[in-house]
């Protein structure tokens, strides 16, 4: 996977996510803390939502951590990180740090 990969997909899980929280009347940050501690719908139509919700919520989390832990590497040296910034803006992959 690549730094464009994670970008991507952050991206489109921002775009789902917006769906259910437009749906539901929270954000996903609240939700997910819900979620966490139990609280199951009321609504056993809502289960699937919900736990599609919790996963899609769990995956950006994944994937902003990812882009973070990429970016730090490349933070470290100023030089690095304008070089990371001319490499994706070349369409260049950019290995996601492991």
């Amino acid at each position: 996977m690549v730094l464009q990969d994670v970008i991507d997909d952050i991206h489109a899980l921002y775009e789902d996510l917006k769906v259910y929280e437009r749906k539901y009347g929270i954000l996903s940050e609240t939700f997910y803390e819900l979620y966490m501690n139990g609280t199951e719908p009321d609504n056993d139509d809502c289960v699937l939502d919900w736990s599609d919700w919790a996963g899609a919520y769990k995956l950006l989390l994944r994937r902003q951590e990812q882009y973070r832990h990429t970016v730090h590497i490349f933070k470290e040296e100023p030089s690095s990180l304008i070089h990371l910034i001319g490499k994706v803006s070349r369409y260049e992959p950019v290995q996601i740090a492991s």
